[in-house]
Formats: C-alpha cells, sequence, structure tokens
C-alpha cells in the first residue's frame, strides 16, 4: 500500500492570501491553536490518519517531505516535489480535506543528500531541490545547510550555513515571485538535528544557549541582507534549536522544562520567530504540551508515526498467522528481513553491534529506518497480500487486545471498526491525537 502515481496538481492559491503560518509567533494570544504539528512522512495511511486526525480537530494539516524522501530526483520514494503534492491532495480529496487547509513544507531542504560531493556540486543540486520544491508550491521552506560536504568538517560555521540558506532562499524567491501569488515563510538554524534522529544511544544533549539561538536569526538576517533579499527574512518564522530532546536507535530523551527556561527567554529578542522542534518523536503527552508552551511552537514528527505503523502492521501479521495458517509464502516481517538484509543502504551505516543486535535494530529501532523501505516492490507485495487475507472481515477484539494494543481502547468504544486498515489508521491516530491536543490552546 504505497504510492500508485498522482494526479496533475491544483492551480497555486490567491494571491491576496497571507501565508497562514506568517504570524504564528501570535497565535497564543489571536488562535485556538497555539502552534501546529509537523507531519514529516511520505507514507500513504500516516498522511491519510493525518488528514482523517485534521479534519476531526477542524484545523490546518501541515505536510512536510524530507529531502532524502522526496526530491528532484526522487528520493528514495520516487516521489518529485510536484507528485508528492499531488498524491497528498489525491489523498485529501477521497477524505474530504479542503486542499486550502493543506500546508506543504520542505524539511532539511540543503545539501544533505549529496553531502558526499564537493560543496560547489552539493549546493547546486540543492538549488535543483529547492526550485522544484517551489515550482510545486511548497510554502514552508526549512532551510538547513549546517551540515559539510566532501572535505570540509562535519559541521558549517554559523557564516557559511547562513550564507548557504540564503543562496537557497534567492532561488525560491526568484521562483515565487516569477509564479506569483502566496509567498514561502522560512525556517532557519545553525543547531539542527540530523534528519531522521541519532545514530547512537544518547546521554543528555547540550541544550542551545539563549545568546546562541539570538545570533542564528541575527546571522541569518545578515546573510538575506547581503543576498539581497532582505524583505524575504520578514517571513521567517522560526529557528532550529536543541531543546534538550532526542531520540536514538535505543532510547528517547525526554522533555525537561527547566532546562529550557533561558533558552524560550531567547523569544523575546527575535520578534516574530518561534522555535521549531525536530526529533519529538515518542515524547509524552505532557512534554509535548509544555515544549509548545514554552515556544515550540512547530512540533516536527515523522518515525514515530511510521513506527506505531510498523507495530499495527506487525500485529496484523501476527493476526493473519494465527487466523490463516499456511496462507502466505512468508509473512510481512520475513518479507522485511529479506529485503533489508539484500539491501541494506538505509540502515547498515547506523545500526551497530553484534548480529543479534542489528536484527532487532532493524525491525524495531526508534530511529525506525525501516521506513525506507515501504515503497520497495516486495514490501508492497508482501503488505497487498496481508490485507488482502484480512479483508474486511471484523477481527475479534481480543486479537487486537494481543496485537494492535494502541488501537483497542477505540475498538470497545465501538469508534474504531475492528478491520485492517481501520486498525492501521488508528494506531497512526493515537500517536497523532497527542500532537493536536499538546498545540491547542
Amino acid at each position: 500500500m504505497y504510492w500508485h502515481g498522482a494526479p496533475p496538481r491544483k492551480s497555486r492559491e490567491s494571491p491576496m492570501q497571507q501565508n497562514y503560518l506568517a504570524d504564528i509567533a501570535t497565535w497564543p494570544q489571536s488562535r485556538e491553536f497555539r502552534g501546529i504539528p509537523s507531519i514529516c512522512s511520505a507514507h500513504p495511511l500516516v498522511i491519510e490518519a493525518a488528514l482523517r486526525r485534521a479534519l476531526d480537530q477542524n484545523s490546518h494539516l501541515l505536510i512536510e517531505a524530507t529531502c532524502n524522501q522526496v526530491n528532484q530526483d526522487g528520493g528514495y520514494t520516487g516521489l518529485t516535489p510536484a507528485a508528492f503534492r499531488a498524491a497528498v491532495e489525491k489523498l485529501a480529496a477521497d477524505v474530504e480535506f479542503p486542499a486550502e487547509r493543506l500546508i506543504f513544507g520542505g524539511d532539511h531542504l540543503g545539501p544533505n543528500p549529496w553531502k558526499h560531493l564537493s560543496a560547489d556540486l552539493a549546493m547546486d543540486k540543492a538549488c535543483s531541490m529547492i526550485e522544484a520544491y517551489a515550482k510545486a508550491g511548497f510554502t514552508k521552506l526549512h532551510l538547513d545547510t549546517s551540515m559539510g560536504c566532501a572535505g570540509e568538517p562535519v559541521a558549517q560555521s554559523d557564516a557559511v550555513t547562513a550564507e548557504r540558506a540564503a543562496r537557497l532562499a534567492v532561488v525560491a524567491e526568484q521562483v515565487f515571485r516569477a509564479a506569483g501569488g502566496l509567498l514561502p515563510v522560512y525556517i532557519v538554524g545553525t543547531e539542527v538535528p540530523i534528519p531522521g534522529g541519532a545514530m547512537e544511544e544518547l546521554g543528555e544533549l547540550e541544550v542551545t544557549r539563549p545568546a546562541a539561538a539570538i545570533e542564528t536569526a541575527a546571522v541569518h538576517r545578515r546573510a538575506f541582507e547581503a543576498a539581497g533579499i532582505a524583505d524575504a527574512f520578514q517571513r521567517v518564522i522560526a529557528a532550529v534549536v536543541q531543546p534538550g530532546v532526542e531520540f536514538g536507535n535505543h532510547n528517547v530523551i525526554a522533555y525537561e522544562p527547566e532546562r529550557a527556561t533561558l533558552l524560550s527567554t531567547a523569544l523575546s529578542a527575535m520578534p516574530g520567530i518561534v522555535f521549531e522542534a525536530h526529533s519529538t518523536d515518542y515524547q509524552t503527552p505532557e512534554a509535548l504540551r509544555q515544549l509548545v508552551i514554552d515556544g515550540f511552537a512547530i512540533l516536527k514528527v515523522g518515525p514515530g508515526l511510521t513506527f506505531a505503523l510498523r507495530e499495527a502492521y506487525y500485529g496484523l501479521d501476527q493476526i493473519a498467522s494465527f487466523l490463516h495458517p499456511g496462507a502466505r509464502g512468508r509473512t510481512l516481517r520475513e518479507a522485511f528481513e529479506q529485503v533489508l538484509t539484500a539491501d541494506p543502504q538505509h540502515w547498515e551505516k547506523y545500526y551497530h553491534g553484534t548480529d543479534a543486535e542489528q536484527h532487532i535494530q532493524r525491525h524495531f529501532s526508534y530511529s525506525d529506518r525501516i521506513r525506507y523501505y515501504w515503497p520497495h516492490p516486495e514490501i508492497n507485495e508482501a503488505v497487498e497480500s496481508l490485507l488482502a487475507i484480512l479483508g474486511e472481515a471484523d477481527i475479534p477484539e481480543t486479537l487486537v487486545s494481543q496485537y494492535v494494543q494502541k488501537a483497542y481502547d477505540g475498538v470497545r468504544a465501538g469508534s474504531v471498526k475492528p478491520r485492517a486498515k481501520d486498525l492501521l489508521l488508528a494506531a497512526v491516530d493515537q500517536v497523532l491525537r497527542d500532537y493536536f491536543t499538546a498545540c491547542r490552546a
């Protein structure tokens, strides 16, 4: 169950509209929502669940594609920005979600997919990527040029990061101004977590210093001015900082509000800007709520959603084996293991230890690098086989309790049908609900 092509994209918004996110810093005083979840996933079921949650909440929905997932070369999903947007709009139409309440964002837009190349070549590719995102009408653009390219240090200086970010913004501004219509908002930062979570078991994280956060905004303002796009900096709505939250393969670092108190005070010196919190996956509902209260108004989540989806799929996998023994040549988990071991490119650099430890990580790591393999033809075939066996039949709620626990309460309450797809959507929605609740005033 993955993308199979997409229809043409709809036309750009009216030129009279203001970007919905432009005044996010004022939301606590003027809106029902204090912040907004950022759904960073390309999986159709995750996106459908998010559409249904936002529809239920009568809210806008921010969907972000990451540079490795979606780019001008297709990324690991095989989708360009235009194709990704079209596919999401098709899903939105299917569930009757208003197209005008969709917000499309580009995450970690910069040289990361090509950092093995020289800086010049990698930045040329990054410019082509942001041009493709801009032409597809993505109006929230996270400029991430903090990583080093071939022959460079792992992390760049603030000045170099900002200069390269401004170069990308110039490209986006040219596209949007030529097309007319809604202008984009930008996210900047120099202390940016790597896409998809850390690669090792984590200890205590260093929270961004307030002075560093303020300097992040200042250095980007100067870079935008030097690039001749000073007016575009007025549409920088957020800075990425480290509030002390992260997840690795094995563990999650929980948010401790008292450690971020000084960081939150920096916002008073950054008018019109909020903080964007990356790697909030697996945080508790209370922690998410406190993050928003503390000024982290954009809560990004991705692997936590596909982790919940994978849990539900593996639960259905066991249910199908119990109800229909011998009906399949191999289970979904067995299909994943064969594909993962035959094609290790998306996990072998990130998972370490003994063979047994790597086996656990391949399937159950918080980093959820298994998400890269959902588009694989063999996995798609295994998923379709699983869903075909379960069909539209009701699954006994005792089996739901045993194997798809995230959906069990909904089944018991009668709000979730005990059927395969409904259970998958409900499992993802349990995670989504925490984010939407956290963002409410």
